[in-house]
């Protein structure tokens, strides 16, 4: 029943807003909080009553480094992206295709791992690598050698996140495959198509959107990661996170952290809108 209040609103209307207020100063205030402060005077806590390009001035300064982060960022998110694509791509067929009643078991083996602090399995991973340790002791005791020394590089770094954003790239993927009928793959079966073109013209189309969400959501995370460059690299790559962590605390500069936050949104936001305007949602969501 549509009853309308005396002001005007409706019941719908009256129950969402705590809801509303709640993501209005959760979420809405900081945002403002943080772009005013973007545009603050450099090293100063003058927000609201000053505006100045500078700290954006500064950030696209060749000569500051600070550039470098953002580069390191979106290179090492692209490189976990399409890797992970590649990798959790036939994991999701087989969840979907081949492993029939074994699939769940299989599924809970991927998301185990998310039970357990992200922070706890990356000191793992160094165990595993560092000198002396796991895979350094297996190859002693089998008189191997010794073990590659790949720690605290930027290519262990692109390893620790394959391995922590996984789940996220598999699990929209797996939902992408579930959508493509089965009925429409042995028609195009049955008409003489091979099975690299049903795969083409026929699964991948229809498997996109769960793709690209999966693409999306592992960008934005990985866009933000700074605990692999931290734990497995050892700081041999300054991700975007870790200079924005360093303006609003050593440095004491938020007006420069504050300008890194807002140019990282933006990259975030219209790439997030550029996928978002590419898919049926509907479809995604099953409404059709």
């Amino acid at each position: 029943m549509d009853a309308v209040s005396g002001r005007g609103l409706s019941t719908g209307a009256r129950y969402a807003s705590p809801l509303v207020i709640f993501l209005l100063l959760g979420f809405l205030a900081p945002l403002v909080t943080v772009v005013a402060f973007a545009f603050a005077e450099p090293k100063s806590f003058e927000v609201f009553r000053t505006f100045t390009l500078d700290n954006f001035a500064a950030v696209l300064n060749p000569s500051n480094t600070v550039w470098r982060s953002f580069v390191w960022s979106l290179v090492l998110a692209a490189l976990c992206v399409a890797m992970l694509a590649v990798i959790a791509y036939p994991i999701a067929y087989g969840l979907n295709r081949v492993f029939g009643r074994f699939a769940p078991l299989i599924s809970v083996l991927f998301v185990f791992p998310l039970f357990v602090s992200e922070n706890v399995r990356l000191y793992g991973w160094v165990q595993f690598f560092i000198k002396n340790g796991v895979l350094d002791g297996v190859l002693k005791a089998f008189d191997l050698g010794r073990a590659p020394d790949v720690l605290y590089s930027p290519g262990l770094t692109l390893f620790g996140m394959v391995y922590v954003y996984l789940p996220f790239m598999l699990f929209p993927i797996t939902l992408g495959l579930a959508m493509v009928p089965r009925d429409l793959v042995d028609a195009a079966k049955d008409l003489g198509a091979g099975r690299l073109m049903v795969w083409r013209e026929v699964e991948l189309p229809l498997a996109m959107p769960g793709i690209l969400i999966g693409m999306l959501l592992t960008f934005v995370l990985a866009v933000g990661a700074v605990a692999e460059a931290r734990i497995l690299g050892g700081q041999s790559v300054i991700t975007v996170v870790h200079d924005i962590e360093v303006a609003f605390t050593y440095a004491q500069n938020w007006p420069l952290g504050a300008a890194l936050a807002v140019l990282l949104v933006l990259i975030i936001g219209s790439l997030t809108l550029f996928v978002l305007t590419r898919l049926d949602l509907d479809r995604v969501l099953g409404k059709r």
